[in-house]
């Protein structure tokens, strides 16, 4: 009796299960497919007397930690962004930019 009941109460957790899982959708004649317009430009221009640097972006972003967290969102910037670079050596970092004002 109790595998009767057993094998019952599967077979219907299983009958179940697979009836929530469909979905009926129609549509009715020729539906207009409407796309969505195209997005401007996500890089904005830059300002002429932009300021840059760490620390600027870490009081603008309000979470000074997030620049030293490998996994923060990229609002706060890569790390190519706050490094200067040696001209005659590219692939060598000079030094981190705290402050940086671009004309």
């Amino acid at each position: 009796m109790k595998k009767v009941l057993l094998f019952s109460a599967l077979f219907f957790a299983a009958s179940a299960g697979a009836s929530f899982g469909q979905t009926i959708s129609t549509t009715l004649g020729n539906p207009r497919v409407t796309l969505p317009a195209p997005s401007p430009s996500a890089t904005p221009k830059p300002n002429p007397a932009a300021r840059g640097g760490s620390i600027p972006t870490a009081i603008r972003h309000g979470n000074p930690l997030h620049l030293l967290n490998p996994r923060a969102p990229t609002r706060y910037g890569t790390s190519q962004q706050h490094t200067n670079f040696d001209p005659n050596d590219p692939g060598k970092p000079r030094g981190v930019a705290l402050f940086e004002w671009t004309f």
